[in-house]
């Protein structure tokens, strides 16, 4: 016959291993992998967007949520490596900017995907439709590519003496042809000639700055890019330094010391981009989230920077700007 002490000491034995064994039955914490073509410093702010959203529906990384982050560092063609790397890994959701979306829709057919893109998600074949993607696709919509056009329009009415401008792209965006595409027919319409210069690393946007004085560039147009987002401090000084006009779709930019920027708010969409994964972890479907549109657009003016370059202050423009900068 067992003894009550013996029985005591034996219970407490069991209860002591009970936690250790429940822990092992515990299902292990949701991974998302983040495919991003930028680097982790260009990408700070937006992450910190992106965390908040996922905060929103109940997501802390570290706590109930680990993140694999996967930067591609303006190499676009580290990507699809990337990609594979995050599929074989099993990651509960994929979330991607607008370069490394494609890649990801590539390289798995099964693993949901968020996305946070400027382009067109349906025209580039990313989903079937904006309230019904269909797939394993989904995301957000910032309006930056297509606010290409009005950029220029910007830009010509604060310098309307302009009639030779530049475009800078990312020719390995795949975005970079349809903003070539606008921005000559936006040209065309107000009397503009266009030039368009690429540039994928640092050096080369030093180039470019030195073809612009060749051209003798009145002005300057930065493409949507998140390789050129993330030299917006760069971008600005070259600008300066050379006395080009220059706007860009990242507030970044002005703040910075660039002239203008006009676009969507990619931090609102980063935001959203959060909030979707988070419902993904919870089991939604991403072929039964509409695609987002991200509306808030912001349009920021330096005036310091437009008094050091002799531009007469446009009180119109001035009394449209979201953030005027002195």
């Amino acid at each position: 016959m067992m003894k009550r002490r013996e029985f005591i000491t034996l219970l407490g034995g069991a209860a002591a291993s009970w936690p250790l064994a429940a822990r092992a039955e515990q299902p292990a914490m949701p991974v998302i992998g983040l495919l991003n073509s930028a680097s982790p410093t260009a990408f700070s702010t937006l992450l910190g967007a992106f965390q908040k959203g996922l905060n929103e529906v109940g997501y802390v990384e570290g706590r109930n949520v680990a993140i694999e982050y996967r930067w591609a560092e303006g190499q676009y063609d580290r990507l699809p490596a990337l990609a594979a790397d995050l599929v074989s890994r099993h990651v509960a959701v994929i979330v991607a900017n607008t370069a490394a979306t494609s890649v990801a829709k590539a390289a798995t057919a099964t693993i949901p995907i968020v996305f946070t893109t400027g382009d067109d998600p349906v025209k580039s074949g990313l989903v079937a439709s904006l309230n019904r993607p269909g797939g394993n696709l989904t995301g957000v919509v910032s309006l930056n590519a297509e606010l290409g056009p009005k950029r220029i329009e910007l830009l010509k009415e604060w310098v309307p003496t302009a009639n030779n401008i530049g475009l800078l792209v990312n020719p390995a965006n795949p975005i970079s042809e349809v903003l070539t595409r606008d921005a000559h027919a936006a040209s065309r319409k107000l009397g503009l000639q266009l030039h368009v210069l690429n540039a994928d690393t640092e050096r080369e946007l030093d180039t470019v700055f030195a073809h612009l004085v060749q051209l003798r560039a009145d002005a300057l147009v930065i493409g949507a890019d998140a390789f050129l987002s993330g030299r917006s401090v760069q971008l600005a000084a070259l600008a300066t330094r050379h006395a080009v006009p220059t706007i860009s779709p990242y507030r970044a930019f002005a703040a910075a010391g660039g002239l203008m920027s006009y676009g969507g708010s990619n931090i609102d969409a980063s935001r959203l981009t959060g909030v979707y994964t988070g419902r993904i972890l919870k089991g939604e479907k991403p072929a039964d989230l509409p695609v987002q549109q991200s509306t808030k657009v912001e349009f920021t003016i330096n005036l310091k920077t437009a008094k050091t370059l002799g531009l007469t202050t446009s009180l119109p423009l001035l009394g449209r700007a979201d953030e005027v900068i002195e």
